[in-house]
């Protein structure tokens, strides 16, 4: 039989967060790096305006999807970009769900490796 996992106290104000995972509105590496490329199209025109986790969308009762930049084009078109290193099945579903509720174009990005050249790997849903 396994020992029980002793529990640990937390003082007022403390969070706990699941390994790996950052404070909400603190970006990774990968969505710092991408944010920098949005802030270069921005400069160039391409982009009129971005932000990290600015919208929260309800899919369903009790079940939400936030992407994580909401980037307007210069067109005018808003976007909603998820950037990732791995997909879990429910992010899958999410922006998949996202994609055939709402009239944005939804879009994953992923960070190409240094060795295949760098850039940024762009699906479409």
């Amino acid at each position: 039989m396994n020992a029980p996992v002793p529990s640990r106290r937390v003082g007022p104000g403390a969070s706990v967060l699941a390994l790996g995972r950052l404070k909400a509105g603190a970006m990774n590496k990968t969505e710092t790096a991408y944010s920098g490329h949005l802030e270069g199209l921005r400069r160039v025109g391409t982009v009129a305006w971005f932000m990290f986790e600015a919208v929260k969308l309800r899919l369903a009762d009790n079940t939400f999807y936030s992407p994580d930049f909401a980037v307007m084009r210069a067109d005018g078109a808003i976007e909603m970009h998820e950037v990732k290193g791995h997909w879990s099945d429910d992010a899958r579903v999410k922006i998949k769900v996202a994609a055939s509720l709402f009239p944005f174009r939804f879009v994953a990005i992923r960070a190409l490796p240094k060795s295949k050249g760098g850039g940024w790997e762009v699906e479409e849903f």
